[in-house]
């Protein structure tokens, strides 16, 4: 299963793919977009040419957690690009991505003030390999729990996490 990770802005969007095996993520093109109509085509039209099963955009929630007008419009984007898809979406916290991209570029002697393109595709593997460490974690918790059911758990349906928002 591919899946597509986006990091939504209003003018750029930064991009990034995982192999069918959900292990690796890697940079697509910066799209420059003029709103969000734009924005949704264009991405829709990514996810078909890469063949995502699977859409995550980046929730660029406050330091606190809290979702501020950026997260809401980060989770309209979200809904009209599965509506345009048909694909299954989730929204991921996308918190200090973008600082990781510019830190991972710096490392790279890479002037981040023109690249801003490549800050935003490297934003968004950081989401991706965040979501694709997710994914991981609860196949292998998954998998221990079918091979040793241990203790029974104390949440409804045997797990503490929600899926949908991300963490």
């Amino acid at each position: 299963m591919r899946i597509l990770a986006v990091d939504w802005g209003e003018r750029r969007i930064g991009l990034a793919v995982s192999d069918p095996t959900c292990v690796i993520a890697s940079p697509l093109p910066t799209l420059t977009v003029s709103g969000r109509d734009d924005a949704v085509v264009r991405v829709a039209a990514t996810a078909a040419a890469c063949e995502a099963e699977r859409i995550v955009v980046g929730l660029p929630l406050t330091m606190a957690g809290e979702r501020g007008e950026a997260a809401q419009a980060a989770e309209a984007f979200a809904a009209a690009l599965g509506a345009r898809t048909g694909l299954p979406f989730e929204t991921w916290d996308e918190r200090l991505t973008s600082a990781l991209s510019a830190r991972r570029l710096h490392e790279q002697g890479v002037r981040t003030g023109h690249a801003k393109g490549a800050v935003d595709a490297g934003a968004a593997v950081a989401l991706l390999e965040s979501y694709l460490q997710r994914l991981e974690a609860t196949r292998r918790q998954s998998d221990t729990t079918q091979s040793d059911p241990g203790p029974p758990s104390s949440a409804p349906g045997g797990s503490d996490v929600t899926p949908g928002q991300g963490s």
